[in-house]
């Protein structure tokens, strides 16, 4: 498989479904891209999701840098996703995320990359941001 962008949200799976569907697709490293690793959905912590994957030979990277301000998190909680999206975009700007967001180009570059968060409806979700800005072909599980 070549490399590329990938994007997948666990709201409604669970790490089974979410390994199966990542190794169908052909993804060799997912990149986390919750400001918070930490889930109270099973197996979706940062230790227990790394695990998992790479019981699937998946790797796992996370990039906090990428994830959206709690600001960004509670508009789009209250449906309000243009307000997120530009929190996310004043996000991007930060030093820290300008030099994650250089990590996650160079990934994609080199492999097939799945970009991992919450939310199972990817318009309404940051990753949506990313991969628009990375400008290389996406497919949404």
């Amino acid at each position: 498989m070549e490399p590329g962008i990938v994007t997948i949200g666990y709201e409604k799976a669970t790490l089974d479904d979410v390994c199966a569907r990542l190794t169908a697709a052909g993804v060799t490293r997912l990149v986390d891209v919750r400001a918070v690793a930490s889930s109270r959905r099973a197996g979706f912590s940062k230790s227990l999701l790394a695990a998992g994957l790479a019981e699937a030979g998946i790797a796992y990277t996370h990039l906090r840098a990428l994830g959206t301000p709690k600001a960004g998190r509670d508009a789009v909680r209250a449906g309000r996703v243009e307000e997120m999206r530009r929190i996310y975009d004043d996000a991007l700007e930060q030093p820290e995320a300008v030099d994650a967001f250089a990590e996650l180009r160079a990934l994609a570059a080199a492999e097939r990359v799945a970009l991992l968060c919450y939310e199972a409806d990817p318009s309404t979700c940051h990753r949506r941001i990313l991969t628009e800005r990375l400008g290389l072909p996406v497919t949404d599980l």
